[in-house]
């Protein structure tokens, strides 16, 4: 008698680059979607930090050149996504945040994972426009004294721009002043944006309004996600 129940096949695994310029919400939807899709979301700041903390070879490469404010190159910094792909937490998939940055962090990064990008790898450019880019960035406040963030307009301190857990003054961060912002902006067009076209026939490419509620966006998100997650 031939058995007719449906083959069962193992879900595909959930595996996300977000691309998009700073302020466009790509750290806020890579954490939810992370949690919805029940992998790690690697964010390569943490990654930075962890490896320094940990002493790793790699770690200990990196540690001076984040002291002096200098930038990782991008070598170690494939060393460092690899190194952290390794570990089982990933088996099921993992949603990147952060990187790639740059043609050579994309191009390191292909060749990390066997070069073939098309039937897995979902990457989703989040595009919102400069002038809210501007005013998302230009908007934030940060607490000294427990690093909670607020925003002016869509997330002020409940009195007096003090921090609701802490009573301290929020300041506004260097990176986040007008002229820093556009130097920000400015960089990711210069490094970042031409990854637009290198993953559009590399990857399942979607652009994303992010010019929307978070709720929105991460409803988009899912959709096309969808079916992918264990």
């Amino acid at each position: 008698m031939v058995d007719a129940r449906p083959e069962v096949r193992p879900a595909p695994r959930l595996r996300v680059i977000f691309l998009g310029p700073p302020g466009a919400g790509k750290g806020t939807q890579a954490a939810r979607l992370a949690a919805w899709g029940k992998v790690p979301r690697i964010s390569t700041g943490d990654m930075l930090r962890e490896a320094i903390a940990a002493a790793t070879a790699l770690g200990k490469q990196i540690a001076p050149l984040m002291e002096k404010g200098a930038l990782v190159p991008d070598q170690l910094l494939i060393g460092v996504v690899q190194e952290r792909l390794m570990r089982d937490d990933c088996k099921k998939g993992y949603i990147l945040d952060g990187f790639p940055r740059t043609l050579r962090q994309a191009e390191g990064f292909e060749t990390m994972v066997g070069g073939d990008l098309t039937e897995e790898m979902l990457v989703f450019d989040v595009e919102v426009p400069r002038p809210e880019l501007l005013r998302r960035l230009s908007g934030r406040r940060w607490c000294p004294a427990c690093q909670s963030t607020y925003h002016v307009d869509n997330n002020p301190p409940k009195k007096d721009m003090l921090c609701d857990r802490e009573g301290a003054q929020v300041i506004q961060r260097e990176d986040d002043k007008e002229v820093a912002v556009a130097r920000r902006l400015a960089e990711y067009d210069e490094r970042t944006a031409p990854l637009i076209d290198y993953y559009r026939n590399r990857s399942r490419f979607y652009r994303i309004d992010g010019y929307r509620p978070p709720d929105a966006v991460f409803q988009e998100l899912t959709s096309i996600a969808g079916g992918r997650a264990s």
